[in-house]
């Protein structure tokens, strides 16, 4: 097997790719990157994402686009137990949170990123070295109108907050299946945000997420549990 030097022309030509994938370990597809896998997660969260990304030919990065924005997919690892339950929630992208004014819900970061999205399942059990965790059946998957609405809703009731100044307030029990928690390399790093009369204030960046609840679904629709 040999990882692409270039992003995947279509839709078919990623699924092509990512079908590759099934059945190999991390440690396989590291050693075929030629990237040491890390004895654990710890302190390297994102590497099993990085790994896939440059094993499907992904080139966005950390950019607000989709991963293969040239044909419209985002792509997101997600750790599963045996039962393929999801083990964490899932993080989609950094949240704005100055000159909110004129963001709505069509034309924002989380829905942009969320229309169509490449899911990669792998196994995510704390007592298997990460050198050891399978890669499951990755599976394409286009956000439905009854799924968009229950999202728009959390993301309006939190993007409201964040307009009126009250992203002190934000807890992760905000949203039934978006959430917004700090997303950010250490507990130091601050970013601008709207304070309670308006003015710019200090405070960490934060990160919208994907609730279990929500991805628990989207796997079983697909595996038909």
């Amino acid at each position: 097997m040999k990882l692409p030097s270039v992003p995947p022309c279509s839709i078919d030509e990623l699924l092509q790719r990512a079908e590759q994938l099934a059945g190999l370990t991390l440690g396989e597809l590291g050693q075929i990157a030629n990237i040491r896998v890390p004895k654990d997660f710890k302190r390297e969260k994102g590497w099993s994402g990085q790994l896939l990304e440059l094993a499907l030919g992904a080139q966005a990065g950390s950019k607000a686009q989709q991963d293969f924005a040239n044909i419209g997919v985002e792509l997101k690892t997600i750790p599963i137990d045996l039962t393929g339950k999801p083990l964490e929630t899932t993080y989609v992208c950094y949240a704005h949170l100055t000159d909110v004014a004129g963001i709505h819900w069509a034309t924002s970061s989380v829905r942009n990123k969320l229309n169509k999205v490449l899911w990669v399942p792998i196994d995510g059990r704390r007592d298997i070295s990460p050198s050891e965790r399978c890669i499951a059946t990755p599976f394409l998957w286009s956000l439905q109108a009854e799924q968009e609405a229950a999202l728009r809703q959390d993301w309006e009731e939190i993007m409201d907050m964040i307009a009126m100044g009250d992203i002190e307030n934000i807890t992760a029990r905000h949203g039934e299946y978006l959430q917004l928690r700090p997303k950010a390399a250490n507990g130091s790093a601050l970013t601008d945000a709207i304070g309670r009369n308006g003015q710019i204030v200090q405070t960490r960046p934060r990160g919208f997420y994907l609730r279990k609840e929500f991805t628990s679904k989207i796997l079983a629709d697909y595996f038909g549990e």
